[in-house]
């Protein structure tokens, strides 16, 4: 007889606290693999860091994992964080996110999930016009994670171990924060 597979993270965590995620969730230094807009595989060795945005480019929430930590593992602890700290009416993401379980977690929470449509879990579906163009803001995190390496040393850190990485990674973010602000300001 096959012994039952064990729950996967995913269905675990909306359950979970945001306590109980962060937990859960691996932090060591390890290789990530993703594929390029060109569809040609890049690999990395450490670390990988989860933001979550808000209109204007500002950054609210930030989780540092394992470099081979697939992006929808992360989603629901940042939402969690995020949920603690701004109110919101609509999450957007990338199809990397495109499961069930997050779809469920950004509606229990009273937000529109906006979520593009993965292939790999059958036929595309296509975002109604409202959506869609709602979407088109989804690349304010692009930016931020593209400022984050070009001017504040994202791309080549020169500490070890995931507590110092993330207190480099942070005071990067903190400058993009505040100069966010700013420019609303002006």
């Amino acid at each position: 007889m096959v012994p039952p597979k064990p729950p996967r993270r995913l269905d675990l965590q909306p359950a979970r606290t945001l306590e109980e995620n962060l937990l859960d969730l691996p932090s060591q230094c390890n290789i990530g693999t993703k594929k390029n807009s060109k569809g040609y595989k890049e690999s990395w060795t450490g670390y990988k860091l989860h933001v979550d945005c808000i209109d204007g480019d500002i950054p609210v929430s930030a989780i540092l994992t394992s470099a081979s930590l697939h992006d929808s593992q992360a989603a629901i602890p940042l939402a969690q964080m995020s949920q603690e700290r701004v109110t919101n009416l609509y999450d957007l993401m990338d199809s990397a996110y495109d499961a069930p379980q997050i779809h469920s977690l950004c509606e229990a929470m009273g937000h529109k999930p906006i979520i593009d449509n993965n292939p790999r879990r059958g036929e595309k579906v296509y975002m109604v016009p409202a959506s869609h163009k709602r979407f088109g803001q989804r690349n304010s995190v692009e930016r931020v994670n593209s400022y984050l390496k070009d001017n504040h040393g994202g791309r080549n850190l020169r500490v070890k171990g995931p507590a110092k990485v993330m207190a480099h990674l942070m005071f990067g973010i903190i400058v993009i924060t505040a100069t966010q602000l700013f420019r609303l300001l002006a």
